[in-house]
């Protein structure tokens, strides 16, 4: 994807201003239930379709782990996906009123370390904001090594304030930040960030508009190196399909699990009240679930729009999204009496990630072992009843496709073609992220060292 590098003129679209109330609202119960309905439909039908296979592989398993493997491998995930789905076409954000004259002061806090390649376009996109009110910048040199100090100084950019730190990990980093925070609105961005010149615009007004208990918008973060390597264009699909698609849904249902580091807006006193950033390896889903916990909202902007650096490396990706599942395990560490607190909607959506660790160690013991069976000739595992699940696989990447070309076309911003890395997305990403998660998952239940 191309990022503007100039502000384009706000349009009055299904985000802008709104000019006429809704004809027509179903409140986001009725949304649910609708949803979860058409999903659990999907999920029955698929176990009547799915019968013969789980007779025809308890002839080598037995009927208990061949519905087990049938479960995890297909049903569940295709309740998932339909329920994702249906979701996303239901879907009908309240629009932005990004014409307002309230917009307040804003703060921008950083962590840096070791960032002197990055930070002077971070520095420079915030420098080409559209944002009416005054912006200060903190930023916490958390012991870096490199001239990362230097660049930052050498950048001129008014109201910096700089801090230097001995290096002690992000989630303190922040902290000391925040505690030298002016406004009353704080947005986090990360050393690699590079902003769309209306994002702050455009997060601020969500916050402005959404209700009063919401306590963070999570901005939609995209993959800014997306032709730097394969890998870098696996995740560009990642990022713009999934990531993005799977917080609307969340937002649809008032509860976005990860306000993430990379580009979220907070309010400064919610944060002061729960002490701030924890000092862990998820900090920001620890966050995120600590502000549901008391009380308060979680919403999404996805034309909020920042472009952030992604690994390169299959060992960088490995590292990062080890990190990312030992977060998920650490927010159930801490807050796991979240998933007594029935009914709400967001207590769904967390228990809905217990599911993960379950469906990546399937994948990764019995359907990649699958894999290979099949080319032997074996269709035990995969077989004609697993590619059936693609024309849903397909439906719902088209639907998420349609959502993020209509931003990218309110943002000013043009999606590049990169076929071969949809086609590789579509067909081996999952075959690299199952290995990698359950390896994270491991890595915190057994309480190996944490590094940042």
């Amino acid at each position: 994807m191309e990022q503007a590098l100039t502000p384009q003129p706000l349009p009055q679209t299904k985000f802008g201003p709104q000019t006429q109330p809704k004809k027509f609202y179903i409140p986001v119960k009725v949304k649910f239930f609708i949803a979860s309905a058409i999903a659990l439909s999907w999920f029955v039908v698929s176990c009547w379709l799915s019968y013969p296979w789980v007779l025809d592989l308890s002839t080598k398993v037995g009927h208990l782990v061949a519905w087990l493997i049938v479960l995890f491998i297909a049903l569940v995930p295709g309740y998932l996906n339909a329920f994702l789905l249906a979701s996303l076409l239901l879907d009908r954000p309240p629009r932005l009123n990004l014409d307002r004259q309230d917009y307040p002061p804003l703060s921008i806090l950083i962590a840096a370390y070791n960032e002197e390649r990055n930070i002077s376009e971070t520095l420079r996109s915030i420098r080409q904001q559209d944002y009416p009110g005054t912006i200060e910048v903190i930023i916490v040199d958390d012991g870096s090594t490199d001239r990362t100090r230097e660049v930052i100084l050498d950048a001129g950019l008014p109201n910096l304030k700089l801090i230097a730190a001995d290096h002690g990990g992000k989630s303190k980093a922040l902290n000391l930040g925040l505690a030298e925070v002016a406004h009353e609105l704080v947005v986090t961005i990360d050393a690699d960030t590079f902003l769309h010149p209306q994002a702050l615009r455009r997060i601020v007004a969500r916050m402005l508009g959404d209700p009063q208990h919401t306590a963070a918008i999570a901005g939609s973060v995209l993959a800014k190196n997306s032709r730097d390597t394969f890998m870098t264009r696996l995740q560009e699909w990642d990022y713009f399909l999934a990531i993005a698609s799977v917080k609307r849904q969340q937002a649809l249902y008032q509860g976005t699990l990860v306000a993430q580091g990379a580009f979220s807006l907070y309010k400064t006193k919610v944060l002061r009240s729960i002490n701030g950033w924890p000092a862990c390896i998820g900090e920001d889903i620890v966050l995120t679930w600590a502000l549901i916990k008391a009380g308060y909202r979680i919403g999404f902007e996805p034309t909020a729009v920042g472009f952030t650096r992604v690994p390169v490396t299959f060992k960088q990706f490995a590292r990062q999204r080890r990190r990312w599942a030992r977060g998920m395990i650490e927010g159930f560490k801490y807050h796991w009496d979240m998933l007594l607190r029935w009914p709400r909607l967001v207590t769904y959506l967390m228990s809905l990630d217990l599911l993960f660790p379950l469906l990546d160690l399937t994948y990764t013991l019995v359907f990649i072992p699958g894999i290979f069976l099949a080319l032997l000739g074996h269709f035990w595992v995969v077989g004609p009843m697993t590619l059936a699940v693609l024309p849903l696989t397909l439906l719902i990447q088209w639907v998420m496709y349609r959502y993020q070309r209509r931003v990218f076309s309110e943002l000013g911003l043009k999606i590049r073609r990169n076929r071969l890395g949809f086609i590789a997305y579509s067909l081996i990403y999952q075959l690299m992220m199952s290995p990698v998660c359950v390896w994270g998952y491991a890595e915190e239940i057994l309480g190996l060292t944490k590094k940042w």
